[in-house]
């Protein structure tokens, strides 16, 4: 541990943190640029043997950047695709963004530390930033932009130069310290822990976009949302966004255990994958979608009534095809990802026919993070934490995301020496209720999750 990092941990005020001399090296997540092609025609791209926790060089900070103490972060699947190298390498993004020349030079390294999602405390910041300084409590929004591109003042996402922190840029939050642009800072929630805290924003501020922004599927009072993966990062944090918007969350998940667990979450409706026969290692063929599609169709009416008026999509090809066509006429299918495959075919009809629509969303602006975070701050959305590892086992941290053997976020402690500190307001804490702000934690403990996809 350096000394900044002790002093960190002691307590120290701002300005004690800014007299402490930044380290040289730090300990971080990341794969190397050398076993880019490691796997080969391996079937089974196991993240354990890329990832590695090492001593990598402290970069120098920009004028509009921030160093933050990371004290906790957390596992997004794109640290499973950075470490598998598909669907392409990272360091790709890292050589053309290096290219660019200038500050962004330090980002073509032949290593890439990885993680889109971080807690920490400011320890230092660049000469143009103004909002932030040494010693403050922040969550990091995993979105990085060019501010002084103008199709970033209409919307942060729609920028050329918009990137995903620690996934297209190097130095994330996978790692003892961690650079970030100001623009990315929020305030932490009080009286979240800081693993806590860093299990929220990726996966929730990309929820928050595809249903409740002007930008997404703006869900009212009343809408019944099909939610495919409900027990997942993205899908626990979907439920209670519908629940808190008054709509009527119906849950897919892959197992009995996963179906308790979302029942823990508040979900109205809960189907398993099984009913339907979805999951068997069949072709999914137009005609084997539209059969399935019927199937899910007569489930979702049997328990409200009624057809889905937005389908929440991250699966992509093994589910598109089938909210395509179970979503009601004029209804929203709203996809941020595709983690079993890009390619999706589906029957055009269905969308064209019955005025469907489909709404591409992918992570959120600050301004909808900045909403998604007051949320939390206010109690209205809590963590779906349901394990936490110490960085030295984040690589079997992503091997149970990669192998779908968690559930909601699995966190990741970095200079937080053991679980529960970040607390500031405890007042608040208490009056939420320490089980209401960690509803999987004691429930994953008792159920084990199969391997099963989806």
């Amino acid at each position: 541990m350096d000394s900044l990092a002790d002093a960190l941990l002691n307590g120290a005020g701002a300005e004690t943190l800014e007299r402490e001399p930044l380290p040289e090296d730090y300990l971080a997540v990341h794969p190397r640029r050398e076993d880019v092609d490691m796997f080969g025609d391996d079937a089974d791209k196991d993240v354990r043997r890329s990832l590695h926790v090492g001593r990598v060089p402290m970069p120098e900070l920009a004028p509009d950047e921030v160093l933050v103490a990371v004290m906790a972060s957390s596992i997004n699947y794109n640290t499973v695709w950075s470490a598998t190298f598909e669907p392409v390498s990272t360091f790709g993004f890292l050589r053309k963004l290096g290219a660019q020349g200038g500050w962004a030079e330090r980002h073509d390294q032949p290593y890439h530390v990885l993680g889109s999602d971080a807690a920490g405390v400011v320890v230092r910041v660049g000469a143009g930033v103004r909002r932030w300084r040494a010693g403050d409590h922040v969550t990091v929004s995993c979105v990085q932009v060019d501010d002084q591109e103008p199709a970033t003042h209409a919307d942060g996402m729609l920028g050329a130069e918009q990137r995903i922190w620690g996934y297209e840029t190097n130095f994330g939050g996978l790692a003892h310290y961690t650079v970030v642009r100001a623009s990315q800072l929020l305030t932490k929630p009080t009286h979240l822990t800081w693993e806590e805290s860093a299990s929220t924003m990726l996966t929730a501020a990309t929820a928050y976009r595809m249903l409740i922004s002007d930008r997404g599927a703006r869900i009212k009072q009343g809408d019944i949302v099909l939610i495919w993966g409900a027990t997942g990062g993205l899908g626990g944090f979907a439920v209670q966004l519908v629940k808190n918007a008054g709509g009527i969350p119906v849950g897919v998940v892959s197992s009995e255990a996963k179906a308790r667990l979302l029942r823990g979450l508040g979900c109205d409706v809960i189907i398993n994958r099984e009913e339907i026969g979805l999951g068997r290692n069949e072709e999914l063929t137009p005609e084997r979608a539209a059969e399935l599609g019927r199937r899910l169709g007569r489930v979702i009416r049997s328990e409200t009534g009624e057809d889905p008026h937005v389908v929440f999509d991250f699966i992509g090809e093994a589910t598109f095809p089938l909210s395509v066509f179970v979503v009601r006429r004029g209804g929203t299918v709203v996809t941020c990802g595709s983690s079993t495959g890009y390619w999706h075919r589906y029957d055009n009809r269905y969308l064209w026919m019955n005025l469907k629509r489909i709404i591409g969303s992918h992570a959120a602006n600050l301004q909808e993070q900045w909403e998604c975070n007051r949320l939390f701050q206010l109690g209205k959305l809590v963590p779906i934490l349901s394990e936490v590892r110490p960085l030295t086992e984040a690589a079997e941290a992503a091997r149970l995301v990669q192998n779908n053997r968690h559930i909601g976020k699995v966190g990741v402690l970095a200079l937080a020496p053991e679980t529960g500190l970040g607390v500031t307001d405890l007042e608040l804490r208490e009056r939420i209720g320490a089980q209401t702000l960690n509803p999987l934690r004691d429930l994953s403990q008792q159920t084990r999750i199969p391997a099963l996809a989806g």
